[in-house]
């Protein structure tokens, strides 16, 4: 199923939430946000997360933001923020020329914006109908009176705990000795911690809540720290930063969210989220905070620090290496957005944790692309095929289906003669009863071409096969006489006067073990087979290959065009194969 083709938009606790307030014209309209933090790149976690929100907004005829939650200098960095930048996009692009669920809901594109595009990317007035980033530290001078407004309403004070007396204050519930201190005091000093004239770690801004409040959460949290840091966005202008807590909410309300929507993890920090606001006593409607389950995916890791520890020790290529989590490996792989979006929408939304079966994400990719990849041939270990008697010299081009699913992607053709090249898993010397490949004696169809008969197999000196001397039935291409003749193998090949080499990159995944975090050592549940890179034998349609399309080599898998690829080296990452090898293995065991 995929996402463009959807007839009803998917319904689950927050979208009924939603639908509800719609219905009672509770607000004039929906608005959501994707706020990733700019301190890594992005996983299929986050896909989830981004599927959800800018989804709903789709559905909803509404508007979605994408901020950055830029409140911690030393952590974040330009290429985090460009990399989301790009996910996102790539991701959520395909929305805007799509009518997912909007029949479902009784509207049409039309209906959503003058232009008849969900304006799904707006946000405040100043910004474009584009999809480029908010920025939480935008609004840094807001939310610095925001917290002036709480200290003159005695419900914030400045703390000189040291930050690890801090901790051990709140979790013993016990009260700060500077606590109590006048609201001018406070005042006075939070402007001088702004003025950069006290060292980090000296004081912070406390919210003054509950010291012994059951939600740890709530015990006179922080709001403001000092860091002397450059900020990658507002530069050397701050020397206190905002707590993540006091910065969302209140970039929430400046934005105008309707549905701040969580992960469970915050589930314990709503009630903050609600103080903040409420304490200020601000004019607008107030956004309130949901929560849904986040992603846990098997054979895989979402932690970003164990992620970046396979970067840094090189165990991988880099953040975009197609075997990574991440939105740009998975992109860099092969997958197309639609798929990865199908997936999202497909496993739902919960209050409940749980490990998705990656199964479940492979069956949305072959779905995609059995519709969208064009049929190619490719040999990945080539042995070589002589036809004793085709005539020598004779080439002839035979025409084939580029994709079955799709009758608009025609026909291409494909040269055939008297040498080809077959994979060697298509021919065993001594074979099973069931084995309906080629064997000596046997007979075998090449597709789109003639049934061969291996007559000879010819071995080196070592003695490994080198070649197979084959007779074909002349008269059993289409149209021939015994072109009807029942055979029950069926195998790919391709012209050796004619194939082109490529480098293929077999891709699988990436630990062995469906929790590899449960217990251990991560690392030591890695897949030593997940990536073989081998030099295939092409047809030579594939020289045209292009980076933006997909291709199923035949019988194989599907296959993606890198970004290494060169105009005299292809590559190809292996996207995913035909059908579910790993679950053979586990029946097996």
């Amino acid at each position: 199923m995929s996402l463009e083709n959807t007839a009803v938009a998917p319904s689950d606790f927050i979208r009924d939430i939603v639908a509800k307030h719609v219905a009672d014209k509770k607000y004039p309209r929906i608005h959501t946000r994707f706020p990733p933090e700019p301190n890594g790149y992005l996983h299929i976690g986050h896909a989830k997360s981004i599927c959800l929100n800018f989804g709903i907004a789709h559905e909803f005829g509404g508007t979605c933001n994408l901020r950055m939650d830029d409140t911690n200098p030393t952590r974040e960095e330009v290429e985090y923020v460009d990399s989301i930048q790009k996910d996102v996009n790539w991701l959520v692009a395909g929305w805007a020329d799509s009518n997912l669920g909007l029949k479902a809901r009784g509207k049409t594109p039309e209906t959503i914006s003058s232009n008849g595009k969900p304006d799904f990317f707006l946000g405040p007035a100043s910004k474009p109908a584009a999809l480029e980033p908010f920025y939480a530290s935008d609004y840094f001078d807001q939310i610095y009176e925001y917290a002036a407004a709480l200290i003159n309403k005695g419900k914030a004070f400045v703390c000189d705990l040291t930050p690890e007396d801090t901790d051990e204050y709140r979790r013993n519930a016990k009260e700060s000795p500077w606590r109590n201190r006048s609201v001018e005091e406070n005042l006075d000093l939070f402007a001088r911690m702004k003025a950069g004239e006290f060292p980090d770690g000296k004081r912070s801004l406390r919210a003054k809540i509950d010291v012994a409040s059951p939600n740890i959460w709530m015990r006179d949290p922080l709001l403001y720290r000092i860091r002397h840091a450059e900020h990658h966005h507002t530069g050397g202008k701050w020397v206190i930063y905002p707590m993540y807590d006091f910065a969302h909410c209140l970039s929430d309300y400046i934005e105008g969210i309707t549905h701040s929507i969580c992960t469970l993890e915050f589930e314990v920090h709503r009630p903050l989220y609600d103080w903040i606001l409420e304490s200020l006593e601000l004019p607008r409607p107030l956004p309130h905070q949901y929560e849904f389950a986040r992603l846990s995916l098997g054979y895989t890791i979402m932690s970003k620090r164990k992620l970046l520890q396979l970067v840094q020790e090189k165990i991988v290529s880099g953040w975009d290496d197609p075997r990574m989590p991440s939105i740009s490996g998975i992109r860099r792989r092969g997958v197309p957005a639609a798929a990865l979006r199908a997936f999202a929408y497909n496993i739902g939304i919960t209050k409940y944790n749980g490990v998705t079966d990656v199964a479940v994400l492979e069956h949305a990719i072959r779905e995609d692309l059995n519709k969208r990849a064009l049929r190619r041939l490719a040999v990945l270990r080539p042995i070589k095929v002589v036809l004793s008697n085709y005539p020598e010299g004779k080439t002839e081009e035979l025409d084939a289906i580029n994709n079955p699913e799709d009758p608009n992607a025609g026909t291409r053709k494909i040269p055939f003669g008297r040498e080809l090249f077959i994979d060697r898993d298509d021919f065993m010397e001594t074979a099973p009863p069931k084995f309906f490949r080629l064997r000596p004696g046997g007979e075998v169809r090449l597709k789109y071409a003639y049934i061969i008969k291996c007559e000879e197999v010819i071995k080196n000196a070592a003695g490994n096969i080198v070649e197979l001397r084959c007779t074909a039935d002349l008269e059993s291409k289409t149209g021939g006489a015994t072109a009807n003749r029942k055979i029950k193998g069926t195998i790919h090949w391709v012209s050796a006067a004619h194939a082109v080499d490529a480098e293929v990159r077999l891709y699988d995944r990436l630990f062995t073990v469906p929790e590899p975090d449960a217990a251990g050592d991560f690392k030591s549940f890695l897949n030593p087979n997940s990536l073989e890179v081998i030099t295939a034998k092409c047809e030579p349609s594939l020289k045209e290959a292009k980076i933006e399309l997909r291709y199923q080599f035949e019988r194989l898998g599907y296959f993606a065009m890198d970004k290494d690829s060169q105009p005299q080296k292809m590559v190809f990452n292996r996207t995913i194969t035909l059908r579910d090898t790993w679950a053979k293995e586990a029946q097996k065991s």
